[in-house]
């Protein structure tokens, strides 16, 4: 079982002359009263009597007393605190006969279930490591969490990578009428030294069949003007008719080839390679921008992947309280960030953890609770008498909702309030020295 308050008993203790009150076990405590009255006195006399010297008021003493403070709690598992006099020294009733100091309290007593405003105080990330700490998942959600900011990190360098590669390859100039590969200057003149001396050998294939006409045309004379060597002759024209059929070609293949298509690439060679480099390098970076892109898919789906096992996690954690999480290493509630709840979500989210990072404590105090309207106050007085929670709470009101009043350093009963809880009624037992 969970220690709970019992009784306070408390003297001139800042602004509180004499003050008793027997709060309910479960639920919401409400000490009402005015503005200077003593209500927060109330709850700094219980955080010194329990957490020790480290809660202790600067001036402890009320101001026109010339007696010592006086407190004592009685705990719900029989231990009776009492602190007296300026320095505080401690005394402790324990059931079990024995002798304890502070540090037996400290077992079964937490500090932040005496200064909640500590915990309301920290940063976003100091609450959620408290409540990674508390369900025990905090070097695994640590390192997780590590692991997708470096991912995510990386990502938005390579988002920003393809974006610039995207943006620099749709700003280059494209030609389409541009080959593949660029042009060879050296390729091109030996392809035009080749017809050169093609188109040389026909015209030697010209020259030569020119001067075996003419050597026929001669031998015909020859026969014409003399008959005697025309036996000789003969043999000689078809020698020679032999070698000019042979030598025939047809036209097709005399027709010289043309080399201006070369000459003309020659002289823009330079032209072409630089829109072929172009083109290269345009594809270059459509292809660079699609490695990146893809990279960045394989970063997001990684980091996807990191967010789904935190999930796991988490999910497979006890919390405190339904609805709490720790998303980017934040605390949040349903969802909601801490500067995105209301006032009473913050405390129960606070109750909650404070409750669980000492489950011996059964306790919270809690300051200023004007901020809840009566509505709030009932349905938060529902959560903690179902959590079994208890908490002492003040708030600047005399009304009906206040079991107890503080005026002037006293307290009073609030014989006319209605139970805060629509449930069977609950109220204090409240007295004087």
């Amino acid at each position: 079982m969970s220690v709970k308050i019992v009784s306070l008993e408390a003297q001139n203790v800042k602004r509180l002359k004499a003050v008793e009150l027997t709060p309910t076990q479960d639920g919401l405590n409400l000490i009402g009263g005015k503005n200077g009255q003593g209500k927060t006195s109330v709850l700094d006399a219980i955080s010194w009597a329990l957490g020790g010297e480290k809660f202790a008021p600067s001036k402890p003493k009320r101001a026109e007393s010339v007696t010592d403070p006086v407190i004592r709690v009685t705990l719900s598992n029989g231990f009776v605190v009492e602190r007296s006099g300026k320095n505080g020294t401690l005394k402790i009733k324990d059931p079990s006969g024995k002798k304890s100091g502070q540090k037996i309290l400290d077992e079964f007593i937490e500090k932040l279930a005496l200064n909640l405003p500590a915990f309301m105080s920290m940063n976003d990330k100091e609450k959620a490591k408290v409540l990674l700490q508390i369900i025990g998942v905090g070097d695994q959600l640590y390192e997780l969490d590590t692991k997708c900011s470096t991912l995510y990190n990386r990502r938005l360098e390579i988002g920003r990578i393809a974006d610039q590669k995207e943006k620099f390859a749709k700003e280059m100039p494209v030609y389409p009428d541009a080959p593949k590969e660029p042009v060879s200057a050296a390729d091109l003149i030996e392809q035009h030294q080749e017809i050169l001396a093609r188109n040389g050998q026909r015209q030697q294939w010209q020259a030569e069949a020119q001067q075996i006409a003419f050597v026929i045309q001669k031998l015909t004379a020859d026969i014409e003007r003399t008959k005697r060597e025309l036996e000789h002759l003969e043999a000689t024209l078809a020698a020679e008719q032999a070698k000019a059929a042979e030598a025939a070609k047809s036209p097709s293949e005399l027709e010289m080839e043309s080399t201006a298509e070369l000459e003309k690439q020659l002289r823009s060679v330079e032209e072409i390679n630089a829109k072929v480099r172009a083109n290269m390098d345009r594809e270059k970076a459509d292809l660079d921008a699609e490695a990146y892109r893809k990279q960045y898919d394989e970063l997001t789906a990684e980091i996807e992947s990191i967010r789904i096992e935190r999930m796991k996690l988490l999910d497979g954690a006890e919390m405190p309280l339904d609805g709490l999480s720790v998303e980017d290493g934040v605390l949040t509630y349903h969802g909601q960030a801490w500067d995105n709840m209301s006032g009473a979500e913050q405390l129960k989210c606070a109750a909650a953890i404070v409750r669980k990072l000492n489950p011996k404590c059964g306790f919270v105090l809690m300051d200023k609770l004007e901020q809840m309207d009566l509505d709030t106050l009932r349905e938060f007085g529902a959560w903690l008498e179902a959590e079994g929670l208890q908490v002492l709470a003040t708030r600047v009101s005399t009304g009906e909702e206040c079991a107890v009043i503080i005026e002037d350093g006293y307290s009073h009963g609030n014989d006319t309030a209605p139970a805060i809880m629509p449930a069977e009624p609950k109220t204090w037992k409240a007295g004087e020295f």
